[in-house]
């Protein structure tokens, strides 16, 4: 379906105030319908993907009998990283061809893909009812999922950013992140239901499947939704000078490479988050309906805090609303962890999860912004898929796995705080080398 005209009429006019570098106070407000678009569709793709992770310890007893249940465990997580591998590919592919082709038409494929993948994971019989065609087949629709969300993250990071209001690009692109949030909060919430509603026999059995069907159900809404969106790619000639090429990404190499970096950072921190309803049944042994509530407050603590992160980005800037939650991090996680082991309660649980998700997401998402703003409007999706998804794949497809490994190895299960303590001081140093573009115009 094609977008109304007077859906169409106020997006021209944002496109006009935001590539003319905004000279004339904007009157007109981006329709809700095209931002929700966005929002829906992407957190749909992640709402699906990221539920395998709270579902790790059912899965890997479904699909992965091993003679101990840490190896279970560590088969699951590891299959969970493999969907990770795919994603610098859906970053290329996709990302170029939003660039070529449009926005719009991207995020509608990567809907489809997340799609054919969830569907394989809900409907996959168990190990053992066909063998060893269980775990090939949620390997092979794990690949598929993360070849989607590979693809997904730089077409809606730059289509937020375009469609965004003068002075408001940071929260405008914090949608992106708060959007994961929303996922992992969906999730979470769907989680603690089924717990408190079946019995672990019922979990086992078909209750984690629940989620994954629940996902399906909604994701034409999410279809819908994006096919009334504008394409933000079609502004008109580029503007270049007379004999000039357009720069290509080979000119961008250094701000890619520190773009992966940072994405590192909140990677890590963000993952070893989603991995505490793991982590809050299998070593501090805690049940796991309060296993699940940690997903929620992780959830709701990215949600929040996504959105008031790109606030503080449009007004103070974006460098240091990066760097300073980042700092924090990387100084409090460690003796957070430690309270958490030494009086292990529901409360400090919900603290530490607070902690990581809430810091994890105010310098994410300036960190999702400062990208692409400094990418020209040919290159933006793909060199922001690149970034994010090489950053991603690299250290979110192996974060559950080294902990869980690290905890078994060290017997020490503070181990999950110094990863992301020392992937934090890496990632403030490639903060620091980006320059602030919150009064920067997007390059066309």
């Amino acid at each position: 379906m094609s977008t109304t005209p007077q859906e169409t009429a106020v997006w021209r006019h944002a496109a006009t105030d935001v590539y003319s570098g905004g000279a004339a106070p904007r009157t007109e407000r981006v329709s809700r319908s095209i931002v929700a678009a966005t929002v829906a569709g992407n957190a749909m793709e992640f709402y699906d993907f990221t539920t395998y992770a709270f579902f790790a310890v059912y899965i890997g007893k479904t699909f992965f009998p091993a003679s101990t249940p840490l190896m279970s465990l560590l088969l699951s997580v590891a299959v969970f990283g493999v969907g990770f591998v795919t994603r610098p590919i859906g970053g290329v592919l996709i990302g170029a061809f939003a660039d070529r082709a449009g926005r719009k038409p991207a995020m509608l494929l990567t809907i489809a893909l997340i799609t054919i993948g969830t569907l394989g994971l809900a409907l996959t019989p168990s190990y053992a009812s066909i063998g060893m065609a269980a775990p090939i087949i949620v390997v092979l629709c794990r690949l598929v999922q993360g070849l989607a969300l590979g693809g997904e993250v730089g077409p809606s990071t730059a289509f937020l950013i375009e469609i965004a209001p003068k002075g408001q690009r940071g929260l405008y692109g914090s949608w992106q992140l708060a959007s994961q949030g929303l996922a992992a909060l969906v999730a979470g919430t769907i989680g603690v239901a089924l717990t408190l509603s079946l019995s672990q026999e019922q979990m086992l059995a078909w209750g984690w499947r629940v989620p994954f069907i629940l996902g399906l159900l909604l994701i034409p809404i999410a279809i819908y939704l994006r096919r009334r969106m504008p394409e933000t790619l079609e502004h008109g000639p580029v503007e270049t000078t007379a004999g000039a090429k357009r720069e290509g990404l080979g000119s961008y190499t250094k701000l890619i490479l520190l773009g992966i970096l940072v994405v590192m950072g909140g990677t890590v921190s963000t993952y070893v988050g989603n991995y505490m309803t793991t982590y809050a049944i299998s070593t501090l042994k805690l049940s796991p309906v309060i296993g699940m509530t940690a997903t929620v407050v992780f959830g709701l603590a990215t949600f929040v805090f996504s959105l008031v992160g790109g606030w503080l980005a449009d007004r103070y800037g974006r460098r240091w609303i990066m760097v300073i939650p980042r700092v924090a991090l990387a100084l409090l996680t460690y003796p957070a962890f430690m309270l958490l082991i030494e009086h292990t309660s529901f409360t400090n649980l919900l603290l530490v999860t607070t902690l990581l998700g809430g810091m994890t997401a105010i310098s994410g998402a300036a960190s999702l912004v400062i990208v692409p703003e400094l990418l020209p409007n040919h290159l933006r999706a793909l060199g922001m898929s690149i970034a994010y998804a090489v950053g991603v794949s690299l250290f979110g497809g192996t974060t559950q796995f080294i902990i869980t490994w690290l905890i078994g190895a060290t017997g020490n299960p503070a181990a999950p705080a110094w990863y992301v303590t020392g992937t934090s001081i890496v990632c403030v140093l490639a903060m620091l080398a980006l320059p602030e573009t919150r009064s920067k115009t997007l390059e066309r």
